[in-house]
C-alpha cells in the first residue's frame, strides 16, 4: 500500500466528491454448488450499469484467507493497515455512541447472551433484544463497583453495550470471553502479560457480580466482552487525505470507527437509508468525501437468511438514482468483508467491489456480482488500495516524482 508519508505529499485541493458506499458483509457465497450468491441472485440493474461503466474487482480487506472483524476491514477501506493500525471493538464501540475515552481508560464491548442452566451459551445474542431492553440492563449493571478504578456502562445497540474502567496502570493485553460459538461457556478474561494481570482480576469480578445481577433475566441471563482496548490514536484523514470527510452510519460501532480516523459524525435522526441519503443530500456542499453505511445486508448474513439479504441489496439498488442524482465525481461500491448466509459469519472471501468515475477505465464487467468482478480491471486487490484510487480519479493526486 502507499505510504501515508507519500499521501500526504501527493494530494491537493479539488472541487470533487468522493462517495464510499459500504454494504456491510456484501461478499457471499451460493446456497448449492454452481448457484449464485445472493448479490448475483439480486436484481441490481443500476449497479449493474455503473459496473458496465466502471471498473470492478474483488477486494481483500486484510489478508488472504484472513476472516476480518468489522474494525479493521474498515480501517482498510478508509485506506489505514489494519495490522499496524490494530483497534479494539471496545474503542470503536465507546467512540460509537459519543463516549470520550481518556488515555488512562479501558474500553470493552459487551454483548448480552443467554445461557442454559449449566452457563452454556444457547444465543450470543440474547434473541436481538431491543436497545430499550439493553438499557434497562444497563441501568442495573451500573451498580457494580470496583476497587480503585471508575466503572462505566453505556448501552450501545440491541443486545450491545460498553463498558468501561478508568484507572491508572489498567492494561489492554487481555483475552475475550465470548467463545464465538454456541454450546460453550462464556471464558474468563485472561491476563497476555504480567501487567495485565491485576486489570484480568478486576474485570473477572465485574463479570461475576454481572452474572448474580442477571441471573432472573430473560433471555438476556449472562454478557460477554470483546474487544478490551485503550485508544491508540490515528492520523486523521483531513491530514493524511486532505479531504474533509463525513461519516453517515447509524450503528454505533461503525461511527466510532469514522471518528477514530477523523471524519465528521453526522445525525441521521432515522434507521433508513433514505434517511441517509437525505442527510447526504442537505450535507453535500459540506464534504468532500462521504462514507455511507449500510448494515442489514451483514444482519441478514449473520442470520443465515439468504432471501432477505437478496431483498436488502435490491433496496439499495434502487435508490442508487438518489445518489446518483447528486453528481458525485466517485463512487465506490463495496462491503467490508463478506458475511455469506451459507457460514452464518463473517468469511475470508474478497468482496465485489464498483470503482465509478468519470475518468476510470471501463472494463468488460456488465454486471454487479462475485463472478462478474472477478474478471475486472481491478482484478483481486487490497481493499487498502482504495483510497488512493479514489483521490485519483476524483483528482486529487498530483504526479509522483520528476
Amino acid at each position: 500500500m502507499v505510504s501515508f508519508e507519500v499521501l500526504r505529499e501527493l494530494h491537493i485541493p479539488a472541487e470533487t466528491k468522493i462517495i464510499m458506499l459500504v454494504m456491510d458483509g456484501l461478499g457471499g457465497l451460493p446456497l448449492q454448488p454452481g448457484g449464485k450468491t445472493e448479490l448475483e441472485t439480486a436484481r441490481t440493474p443500476h449497479m449493474d450499469r455503473l459496473a458496465g461503466e466502471g471498473i470492478c474487482g474483488l477486494s481483500v480487506p486484510v489478508a488472504a484467507g484472513i476472516t476480518p472483524g468489522s474494525g479493521p476491514s474498515h480501517l482498510a477501506l478508509f485506506g489505514y493497515d489494519p495490522f499496524r493500525y490494530e483497534i479494539g471493538r471496545g474503542v470503536l464501540e465507546a467512540l460509537g455512541i459519543g463516549f470520550e475515552l481518556g488515555p488512562d481508560d479501558l474500553a470493552a464491548r459487551g454483548n448480552f447472551c443467554t445461557v442454559d442452566e449449566e452457563g452454556r451459551i444457547t444465543d450470543r445474542r440474547a434473541g436481538r433484544i431491543p436497545t430499550e431492553k439493553c438499557a434497562q440492563l444497563v441501568e442495573k449493571l451500573r451498580a457494580i463497583q470496583l476497587p480503585g478504578v471508575e466503572v462505566f456502562v453505556e448501552p450501545v445497540k440491541d443486545y450491545r453495550f460498553v463498558l468501561v474502567l478508568r484507572g491508572k496502570g489498567l492494561s489492554d493485553k487481555l483475552t475475550e470471553t465470548d467463545p464465538q460459538q454456541v454450546g460453550k461457556k462464556p471464558l474468563p478474561v485472561t491476563a497476555l502479560s504480567q501487567d495485565a494481570e491485576h486489570t484480568a482480576q478486576l474485570l473477572n469480578t465485574w463479570i461475576a457480580e454481572a452474572a448474580k445481577v442477571l441471573a432472573s433475566e430473560k433471555p438476556a441471563n449472562m454478557l460477554t466482552l470483546r474487544g478490551l482496548a485503550k485508544n491508540p490514536g490515528l492520523p486523521p484523514m483531513s491530514e493524511v487525505y486532505g479531504l474533509r470527510a463525513a461519516a453517515i452510519a447509524t450503528y454505533p460501532m461503525y461511527r466510532g470507527v469514522s471518528r477514530l480516523v477523523g471524519m465528521t459524525v453526522l445525525d441521521v435522526g432515522g434507521e433508513t437509508l433514505e434517511d441517509e441519503i437525505a442527510v447526504l443530500r442537505r450535507h453535500w456542499a459540506d464534504f468532500d468525501f462521504f462514507y455511507v453505511h449500510v448494515k442489514k445486508t451483514d444482519s441478514a448474513g449473520e442470520d443465515g437468511d439468504f432471501q432477505r439479504k437478496v431483498e436488502i441489496i435490491e433496496y439499495v439498488d434502487a435508490l442508487i438514482p438518489d445518489i446518483m442524482a447528486l453528481k458525485p465525481d466517485v463512487l465506490i461500491i463495496t462491503g467490508d468483508h463478506s458475511t455469506p448466509a451459507l457460514l452464518k459469519s463473517h468469511s475470508w472471501h474478497p468482496v465485489p467491489t464498483i470503482l465509478w468515475s468519470r475518468v476510470c477505465r471501463a472494463d468488460a464487467v456488465r454486471e454487479f456480482g462475485e463472478t462478474a468482478c472477478s474478471q475486472g480491471g481491478l482484478g483481486v486487490f487490497p481493499a487498502t488500495d482504495l483510497m488512493p484510487l479514489a483521490l485519483a480519479n476524483a483528482g486529487r493526486l498530483t504526479k509522483f516524482g520528476a
